[in-house]
């Protein structure tokens, strides 16, 4: 099975996390590219796209792809083998559903953006996974997909690069700011 990366974060040592969606595993690599852990993930957290480490040690991980029985956020043990919280279920586009959450930014309080690509919006979760609010969508500045989320957690503002789907393949699309 392939390992090939999804997402990538890193963490309060700054180390860099691959989540790897294929073969459900967090890989851990120190600053000079050596492995530190390779985990996998529990058996609820169906096919990974992107892991951050909190500052707790816990990990909020986004899951699933299509066809996956779930679509969730999930906050994971430090160790990564026990799910503690999560937010959604079944695919769906209601206010707790999702339909491909990939990509995750976490501000200093631990509040939790999630790039739901298929939904085309951002949702903002509390700490515990609760939800707040939509902070992004298609009826808002978005035109396209969301793929990618960046948080700049100084100036409080969040990138969302937001691609189309054309003829086959993503095209070169813009980045959309929004006040965190």
């Amino acid at each position: 099975m392939s390992a090939e990366p999804n997402g990538l974060s890193v963490n309060k040592a700054h180390n860099v996390l691959v989540t790897c969606g294929v073969v459900r595993k967090v890989k851990e690599f120190s600053t000079v590219g050596e492995l530190l852990r390779d985990v996998t993930l529990p058996d609820d957290v169906i096919y990974p796209w992107h892991a951050i480490q909190l500052t707790s040690g816990q990990s909020v991980v986004c899951h699933g792809n299509i066809d996956d029985q779930f679509y969730r956020v999930c906050i994971l043990s430090a160790d990564f083998c026990e799910t503690v919280h999560s937010h959604g279920g079944q695919q769906g586009s209601d206010t707790g559903q999702y339909d491909l959450p990939a990509r995750l930014a976490v501000d200093k309080d631990e509040t939790v953006f999630v790039a739901d690509v298929n939904n085309l919006r951002v949702t903002l979760l509390s700490p515990t996974l609760n939800y707040v609010r939509q902070v992004a969508s298609i009826s808002d500045k978005l035109k396209w997909w969301p793929l990618r989320l960046h948080l700049d957690v100084q100036r409080r503002r969040l990138y969302v690069a937001d691609n189309e789907w054309k003829d086959g393949k993503w095209t070169p699309g813009r980045v959309v700011v929004f006040s965190a």
